[in-house]
């Protein structure tokens, strides 16, 4: 896990004022375990969180160069050989945001993270999904394209297109954004996560893009935390 030491990081992050699980915060609590390469955009997601949280984890690098994602025991886990996969005792679970809502569930039951009320939670709900419904397709075009294709081999009338697409989005999140500074209200919550992690490559990555005063700014919040300044703002690759 991140180096949590000095009293700066502390201000900036504080100790969080709601009770993570005692068998998750205790040295003889089973492991969890985080499969998945930590340049994945999906695995970033859930180290975020698992450190926001404070929560005890092992990470293994599987997916991409390191292959390891098409044997019988790891598509036990995740049918379809993506990453990440969540192990936390007995249970396999895949689909990020699905993790990102276990793991405040199991372990921060109390965590304003994830908030219980109803409305609460189903506009957390409906934000995380709408960014991965939305957003992922486009943004990927964009990202393999100009991050993952050489220059020689890039589509770029399809990456243009993409940019316009993608944008559109961006611009719907930048208008709430407006309002208030998280994606759904006043604080940050699990729905911030899904957007952060794309939100770097989106805004850090060299082409002409439109100008997103509000998106900027919270951009700028989120890298006041530790957890995503460490884990999800690195070099984009």
């Amino acid at each position: 896990m991140g180096d949590r030491s000095g009293t700066d990081k502390a201000a900036l992050w504080p100790t969080p004022r709601f009770p993570v699980s005692v068998a998750a915060a205790t040295e003889e609590a089973t492991m969890i375990k985080l499969w998945g390469r930590s340049t994945s955009s999906n695995v970033m997601k859930v180290i975020w969180l698992l450190e926001e949280l404070r929560l005890p984890y092992e990470r293994v690098d599987v997916g991409g160069a390191f292959g390891g994602t098409s044997t019988p025991e790891y598509r036990a886990m995740q049918p379809l050989g993506l990453v990440p996969a969540l192990q936390d005792g007995d249970l396999s679970l895949f689909e990020s945001n699905a993790i990102l809502r276990y793991l405040c569930n199991a372990h921060a039951p109390d965590s304003p993270l994830f908030p219980a009320a109803s409305h609460a939670r189903a506009t957390v709900d409906s934000w995380m999904d709408f960014q991965q419904t939305a957003l992922n397709r486009p943004q990927g075009v964009v990202f393999q394209g100009l991050i993952r294709t050489a220059p020689e081999q890039r589509d770029q009338a399809a990456i243009a297109r993409a940019v316009e697409e993608a944008s559109e989005i961006w611009g719907i999140l930048d208008a709430r954004l407006a309002k208030q500074a998280y994606v759904t209200g006043a604080a940050f919550s699990i729905a911030d996560i899904p957007w952060g992690v794309h939100a770097h490559r989106w805004l850090n990555m060299e082409f002409a893009r439109k100008p997103f005063a509000h998106l900027q700014a919270w951009y700028e919040r989120l890298l006041q935390r530790p957890p995503y300044k460490a884990h999800c703002a690195g070099k984009i690759a």
